[in-house]
């Protein structure tokens, strides 16, 4: 593998509680220290959804300790890839980053039962991602 720096991901929703939280969370379990991890949002909630909490905890990712931020410009500038989760958030655009967008449900308000297959989706797309993160950085 090369000495290039890090791979940098930011995932973004509005308030940095459900969908962003998860996707970090099962970013960092699964590729460890191999790839930058942050996430944000426009109107950060004041803690992450208890659902998408215990949604992860069953699948093994504690995201318990994680807390909502502010998206800034300078965390979209830092980011390799800046992945917005299906809310139309008004992301600065700087040329060389590659943007997706994620439609996925909003859990904000769910249970564990309706959170769980939002959090399956996104595990889902997450080692769809690293495999195309691996793919890049061996190329």
């Amino acid at each position: 593998m090369s000495s290039s720096p890090l791979t940098s991901v930011l995932f973004v929703c509005v308030h940095n509680a459900g969908r962003s939280q998860m996707a970090a969370g099962f970013l960092s379990h699964l590729a460890g220290d191999r790839i930058e991890v942050r996430s944000a949002g426009s109107i950060p909630a004041d803690q992450v959804n208890p659902s998408a909490v215990e949604a992860m905890k069953e699948a093994g990712v504690d995201i318990a300790d994680a807390e909502p931020k502010i998206l800034t410009t300078e965390a979209v500038q830092a980011s390799d890839y800046v992945i917005t989760m299906g809310c139309g958030d008004a992301c600065p655009i700087f040329p060389g980053k590659r943007y997706l967008d994620w439609a996925l449900e909003d859990p904000a308000g769910k249970g564990v039962e309706a959170v769980r297959p939002i959090r399956d989706e996104i595990k889902t797309r997450i080692e769809a991602l690293i495999a195309e993160i691996d793919a890049k950085q061996e190329a």
